[in-house]
């Protein structure tokens, strides 16, 4: 642990969110809410457009941090596991029928406790530079 510093970047990853990733997720997860594939739903309900499921960001988010603990990321890696993981969501993620969506993460170590060997990672989740996730933060136990 004694390579990592408060306020290192160690992940930054960008990924699309498209109408077929909301089908998939809808299948795999079992949610079905028409709000997540149905626009004219989505804005009887007073909505943007089609939403990203909130899960489905919220576990897209921790993704470069998992590559980063395996080593399957752009870096040597880490050994080490995510020991805790929350967030509020502050904004839906409106998923356009052609263009998507992109959601963009960085993950800076904003806390160390070498006696634990725990590591706090605070993500940064944005879609067209407005924050999606707020408190997004992430404990990893590092071996």
């Amino acid at each position: 642990m004694s390579a990592l510093e408060v306020g290192q970047v160690v992940a930054h990853k960008t990924y699309p969110l498209t109408r077929d990733s909301l089908v998939r997720y809808a299948g795999a997860s079992g949610d079905f809410n028409p709000i997540h594939y149905r626009d004219d739903v989505a804005e009887s309900v007073g909505l943007p457009g089609v939403l990203a499921h909130g899960m489905l960001t919220m576990g897209t988010a921790v993704q470069p941090v998992v590559e980063w603990l395996d080593g399957s990321g752009d870096d040597a890696g880490v050994i080490g596991w995510v020991s805790d993981y929350q967030v509020r969501f502050t904004r839906p993620v409106v998923v356009h029928p052609a263009d998507g969506a992109e959601l963009s993460i960085t993950a800076k170590v904003a806390a160390l406790d070498d006696e634990a060997g725990t590591a706090r990672v605070d993500l940064t989740v944005t879609v067209d530079e407005k924050t999606v996730l707020g408190k997004a933060q992430v404990v990893v136990t590092l071996a």
